[in-house]
């Protein structure tokens, strides 16, 4: 467990800075006042991790017990807390942020899987503030009605003007693009920037000087806002899924333009941790100590009144069978073989009698555990919603897919959108994101050997993925003119298949790399094709 609220061996900031040092009398005035304590329960980028979901719930209980009293306690989110276009798994994420009493989160790319109409009637009975400055909705609508783009929280007779930000760049992230102009989201940063500086401003007008930024807009751009805006004390980032740690100085401690310090965080992805940022603020409004606490979710229990209350929208879940051996996730899931991703695949080309199974690295979002598996655990690594799709491709068409993801991935600083995972293939590449080889493995195990620099037009393979991976440009294949040639879409998806492929298995059932896809200057690799 994570110590919730110690300012134990925690400098002030001053010491970092001293461009926002006062005069020694003011300074001795300042002291004669008690400062603000502030304890802030954080999350992002959850994904719709329903399970753990409930272990944050139990995470959350005890942050309400072993908080001081005397502190303001704040529960915000920044986005993606909601997954897919799967009704039940958007009404959990609602039920979650209700439980938690989260106070305000904002949208983020994943908020808008589906249609507007659809995604407000899943959420009326939102406890939460809902926000998104450069999200402007128009009035005819539905969703105009939910969005905000800040709000006040008053705590302790403590003023916060929280603001939300939605990602810039949610053109390249949504999946359903006709829906895009019913968003009505500024793609321009700067001139968001300037917006938020317009709400900043409107704040300490009213004499608010704590601000908090919930960000949807990565790490990158964060940075940039806390250099560029005045009078904004915490950004509570998520998008580009960073696990930032502690308080460090030119990593999530910056200085904005009047030299105040901004403190950015994020803890990873998929709800695999939350955080606990406790601030104390001077009567100026500016941050004079930070902590900042990254708790592990599996650290935590799953929360029976939770998970009661979940099963009542998701439904019993049913036991398929069981995982004698489950190999551990990889360091970097976006450029490794991934022994999960092995699993799906496999089941995908099994059970649906192709050549090749293809799935991008990103679309995994859970893990595999030994022991008993049911289907709410195999909803929540696949949790997309995304369709099963049966097409024949060419050789070259899955040649050059795979090299380009795989030179935009390595090259990328995030390793994103991350390489392509395979069945019935094998490839190596290098550190340079350069495909250095590729084979086809057939039914019987024999590898046939693809030039990869002339691969065949004339040559095609029935292949086995999902709607998003054949069409998606910056997780997918690229292929969307491909899809109307689909020989089969079913109306599920990859959960489903493993469930099937689970169920009809006789022998003890392992989860293993072996060596299909290898970096050829990993280090790291276990095995070597």
């Amino acid at each position: 467990m994570i110590n919730f609220n110690s300012y134990q061996n925690t400098p002030p900031l001053k010491q970092y800075k001293n461009a926002y040092q006062k005069s020694p009398a003011q300074n001795k005035k300042d002291d004669n006042n008690s400062p603000v304590k502030t304890s802030i329960f954080y999350v992002n980028d959850l994904h719709g991790q329903n399970i753990r979901m409930e272990r944050l719930i139990s995470a959350v209980t005890q942050f309400d017990s072993f908080v001081p009293s005397g502190n303001d306690k704040l529960k915000l989110a920044s986005g993606d807390i909601m997954l897919g276009e799967d009704e039940k798994s958007v009404k959990t994420a609602d039920k979650f942020l209700n439980l938690a009493g989260i106070m305000a989160t904002v949208m983020g790319n994943h908020e808008c899987d589906m249609p507007t109409q659809q995604f407000v009637k899943l959420i009326d009975d939102k406890k939460y503030k809902l926000l998104g400055i450069n999200m402007n909705p128009p009035k005819t609508n539905p969703l105009s009605k939910y969005v905000e783009k800040s709000y006040v929280q008053e705590i302790n007779g403590n003023k916060y003007g929280i603001i939300g930000l939605v990602p810039s760049d949610m053109a390249l992230h949504v999946k359903l693009q006709e829906h895009l102009p019913e968003l009505s989201v500024e793609p321009d940063l700067d001139k968001s920037i300037k917006a938020i500086q317009s709400e900043v401003d409107k704040f300490q007008k009213q004499g608010i000087n704590k601000i908090i930024l919930l960000s949807h807009s990565g790490y990158g751009n964060d940075v940039k806002i806390a250099q560029q805006v005045k009078g904004i004390d915490v950004i509570l980032g998520a998008h580009t899924h960073n696990l930032l740690e502690d308080v460090k100085e030119g990593k999530n401690l910056f200085y904005s333009p009047n030299g105040e310090p901004v403190v950015i965080t994020q803890v990873g992805r998929d709800g695999k941790n939350f955080g606990v940022l406790n601030l104390e603020f001077n009567k100026d409004g500016v941050i004079t100590k930070a902590q900042n606490n990254v708790g592990k979710t599996e650290r935590y229990g799953r929360n029976l009144v939770a998970r009661k209350e979940f099963e009542k929208i998701l439904g019993k879940p049913e036991i398929v069978g069981y995982l004698s051996k489950v190999e551990s996730f990889p360091k970097d899931m976006y450029v490794q073989e991934n022994a999960h991703c092995n699993f799906i695949v496999d089941a995908m080309k099994d059970m649906l009698g192709t050549d090749i199974a293809l799935m991008n690295s990103g679309n995994i979002r859970g893990q595999f555990e030994s022991g008993r598996v049911d289907t709410r655990d195999l909803a929540v690594i696949s949790p997309f919603a995304n369709k099963v799709v049966v097409i024949d491709l060419t050789e070259e068409e899955i040649v050059n897919a795979i090299k380009r993801r795989t030179e935009v991935s390595v090259k990328s600083s995030s390793h994103r959108p991350g390489i392509v995972q395979v069945s019935g293939l094998k490839y190596s590449f290098d550190n340079q994101g350069k495909l250095l080889s590729m084979s086809f493995v057939d039914k019987n195990n024999q590898e046939h050997p693809i030039d990869i620099n002339n691969p065949r037009k004339d040559k095609k393979y029935s292949v086995a993925s999902d709607d998003f991976c054949i069409i998606g440009e910056d997780g997918g294949l690229g292929l969307p003119h491909r899809l109307k040639d689909a020989k089969k879409i079913f109306d599920h998806d990859k959960d489903v298949v493993v469930a099937q492929y689970i169920k009809k298995q006789t022998k003890p059932i392992t989860v293993k790399s072996d060596g299909r896809i290898v970096n050829v200057d990993d280090k790291d690799n276990k095995t070597k094709a």
